[in-house]
């Protein structure tokens, strides 16, 4: 999924994906900015530090739930800038007096409304990436076995939801198990070799990368399901065996074409600087 602003009104609100625990995260002096209406984010920031030091003495659980990620400024630079879900901002909202903050309200809860339509409705995700990958010139061929992919991947993850695996850091645990097993590196390494630092990794796949991933999950969650694994142990042992049946197959196809199938390409647009800051963490 490319990252883009949100946009609210006419303010653009900075966003990030974070692809290891599928969530968005949005910067909180952006919220601020709006509700506030400061002319500019040095001020919203002051206001910000205030409210959060109060919050903090108050033991708020939002400013606990408030994590810092890089960012990009205006001044084209990367700050680690303090990020909250749209969760913890509509919490958040409710300490700020402000004309704003009822629109704010209704505009994040509609941000959540539409996540949970494609939860319950995954078509509408895949019909929405459809259309932007299309937009990125993005082929036919390709988008059909991304989309392939991301129902194997659906399935996967709604079994792991299912046997006690916590969505977020669990899953992502799983997922570079898998994903480590068939490629030979990390994700993190993957993301590093195709030269991509915020950028959905997945989107960056050559049809091998994507079929040899698709292979390697569909068989982590069979067998997961023939062992009726429960929890992270078992389910460690399952993505170890699931991933290491797509790497002999990978190591296969490299012996008979002399090629790798981990691949530095990308579709990142020429010219753009694709050494942008990614996700930290605090």
């Amino acid at each position: 999924m490319p990252i883009q602003p949100a946009i609210f009104e006419t303010h653009e609100i900075r966003r990030v994906y974070d692809e290891a625990n599928e969530t968005w995260w949005f910067s909180v002096v952006d919220i601020i900015q709006v509700l506030t209406q400061q002319p500019d984010h040095q001020t919203a920031r002051k206001y910000w530090n205030k409210l959060k030091e109060r919050l903090g003495k108050e033991g708020s659980q939002s400013v606990t739930d408030c994590h810092r990620l890089k960012l990009l400024a205006a001044d084209g630079k990367n700050y680690l800038t303090d990020v909250a879900t749209a969760e913890t901002l509509l919490r958040l909202v409710q300490s700020v007096p402000s004309p704003k903050a009822e629109a704010i309200k209704l505009w994040l809860a509609k941000v959540g409304y539409e996540r949970m339509k494609e939860m319950a409705d995954p078509a509408l995700s895949l019909d929405r990436a459809r259309e932007t990958w299309q937009k990125h010139g993005r082929s036919e061929k390709w988008i059909q076995q991304r989309m392939t992919g991301q129902e194997t991947r659906n399935k996967l993850t709604d079994y792991w939801a299912n046997h006690d695996i916590k969505k977020g850091d669990e899953f992502a645990i799983l997922t570079n198990v898998i994903h480590q097993e068939w490629s030979g590196v990390t994700v993190r390494d993957h993301k590093a070799i195709k030269s991509l630092k915020s950028q959905n990794l997945r989107d960056h796949m050559n049809e091998a990368e994507l079929i040899f991933t698709a292979l390697a999950e569909l068989s982590t969650r069979q067998i997961a399901e023939t062992d009726d694994a429960t929890g992270m142990d078992e389910n460690k042992v399952a993505a170890t065996k699931g991933g290491t049946i797509a790497r002999q197959a990978r190591q296969a196809l490299e012996t008979k074409t002399g090629r790798p199938v981990v691949s530095a390409d990308n579709f990142l647009p020429p010219g753009r600087d694709s050494r942008l800051k990614g996700l930290k963490e605090k």
